[in-house]
């Protein structure tokens, strides 16, 4: 069976501009409308030429930037529009202009505070004089996805006859259940005598969450043209994402639905889209949110790492993304780890327990572990098998002049604690530690960096001490500071022979 093209005919820059804070300037949109060539759209929906000098001059502009694909102007089923519209169009090598009028009762009435019969010839008319000036026209049957079914068949044929090449059947307020929205595609293609001189499209909008599974059902009951926008940016709750349909075509490949989109392209035209329009995509968003292939459940970790397709139906390169991310968390496993160690250069082996028991205790201390805590760790876990390592610390302060630290050691085995003040906790800590250990130290230096962002993030101590002339230096890093100051001290003690 010969799979059917969809075309895509995206809106980004006419509806999803209309997002409040999000418009582009003319350099901008040209900007966008090349990545969206690239990307293998088919349609451009450039603008609403009469509403502004801006969008008009934005449609001529795109129109001379673009070669392949198809180049739109939005119009109302008013003659000075279309006029406009074609004005703005003269430059583009395939151009659409694409007008309409409401045909629910709501819009109807309440709205035009007309009739059906006028609503009929209204559209006829308007179609007719765009085909004056263009070949392809689209006629929009506005909030369509609330019109009654009979009155959208009529209207739908009546436009077809008078010379519309597409027609659209938008969910304008997103109301349509995706069984309602399919039924309300296939009465047209049943019962418009005409249907086969013209495509059916979809646009819908995402007010209850069900933007895509419309569109989706748009086009496996007779829709050919689906209107989209990147990242499913739009009004209010946003329109039909691209790459949620392309994808879902793509995976379902049972449905013999195709579309000519470069998919490797869509991370990259993602990001340009949320740049530009300074709009941040969601993390959990579907295809493109930056935890779309993260995993931090330690029963996805292990099935992923076995076999990507154990917990993703979509490969991350196939969507421009490197590669499936593995999330270190509290809720992540020996075998998340052990991969994420490997990645770095690490073969932990009879050493993996105690470097995971670690790793549990920062990774309840921290919302994810990143790569630097994981170095600290095996490090740490180095210097588990040293002489002297930290047992107990206990700070006390209040209204002294001086602070109180009581540290206990495990000295080659053997408990040693001491109490000491100091000027702030870090210098009675180290003045404890050298009540115990009976040396003359000099701290040289003392640095801490925080290595990562973030208030739970791991901070990094350096401390560089002198005994008898000679320099030693020692590492350590925590969550808690004043501990990773206390150990980084030690570390260094350590190394005195």
């Amino acid at each position: 069976m010969a799979s059917d093209k969809i075309y895509i005919f995206d809106t980004t820059l006419r509806d999803g501009e209309q997002v409040p804070g999000c418009q582009l300037n003319t350099i901008e949109k040209i900007e966008v409308a090349k990545a969206l060539e690239e990307l293998g759209v088919d349609v451009i929906e450039a603008g609403f030429p009469i509403s502004s000098p801006g969008d008009f001059n934005s449609v001529v502009e795109i129109s001379k930037a673009v070669t392949n694909p198809t180049i739109c102007a939005l119009t109302r089923a008013v003659k000075k529009d279309i006029e406009v519209a074609a004005e703005a169009l003269k430059f583009a090598k395939r151009g659409r202009i694409h007008t309409g009028i409401g045909t629910s009762y709501y819009h109807i009435v309440h709205k035009l505070k007309s009739n059906e019969e006028e609503i009929i010839q209204r559209a006829i008319e308007a179609v007719k004089y765009a085909r004056r000036f263009v070949d392809d026209v689209e006629f929009y049957a506005e909030d369509a996805g609330r019109s009654e079914n009979k009155f959208l068949a009529r209207v739908t044929e009546a436009v077809i006859k008078a010379g519309a090449t597409v027609v659209n059947i938008p969910d304008t307020t997103g109301y349509c259940l995706p069984t309602m929205y399919g039924e309300k595609i296939k009465y047209l293609m049943d019962h418009v005598p005409n249907i086969d001189k013209a495509i059916l499209s979809t646009h819908c909008h995402n007010d209850l969450g069900m933007a895509t599974a419309n569109s989706i059902m748009g086009v496996m009951n007779g829709a050919r043209q689906v209107e989209v926008t990147i990242n499913g940016i739009g009004e209010r709750a946003g329109n039909t994402s691209l790459e949620e349909v392309v994808m879902t075509l793509k995976s379902h490949k049972d449905l013999n639905l195709v579309t000519g989109i470069k998919t490797k392209k869509i991370m990259k035209t993602s990001r340009l889209v949320s740049s530009l329009m300074n709009m941040p995509v969601q993390a959990n968003k579907a295809i493109v949110g930056k935890n779309a292939f993260a995993h931090s459940s330690g029963i996805h970790q292990d099935g992923v790492i076995k076999n990507r397709e154990n917990y993703e139906i979509i490969d991350p390169n196939e969507v421009g993304v490197n590669e499936s991310e593995i999330i270190l968390t509290a809720r992540s496993g020996r075998a998340a780890l052990k991969h994420r160690l490997e990645l770095l250069g690490y073969k932990p082996n009879g050493d993996l327990d105690d470097i995971y028991n670690r790793f549990l205790e920062l990774a309840d201390q921290k919302k994810q572990v990143n790569d630097n805590d994981l170095e600290f760790l095996v490090d740490m876990n180095k210097k588990e098998h040293r002489s002297m390592k930290l047992d107990y610390l206990h700070i006390s302060t209040g209204t002294a002049p001086e602070t109180m630290a009581t540290v206990r050691l495990n000295v080659n085995g053997e408990l040693q604690s001491a109490t000491a003040s100091g000027n702030g906790p870090v210098d009675a800590s180290f003045n404890a530690i050298k009540e115990v250990v009976k040396r003359k130290l000099h701290l040289e230096e003392f640095l801490i960096q925080a290595i990562t962002k973030g208030s739970d993030d791991v901070g990094k101590v350096h401390v560089q001490i002198r005994n008898n002339g000679t320099i030693f230096h020692g590492f350590s890093g925590s969550t808690n500071i004043l501990t990773a100051s206390v150990e980084a001290y030690i570390d260094a003690i350590a190394k005195i022979k």
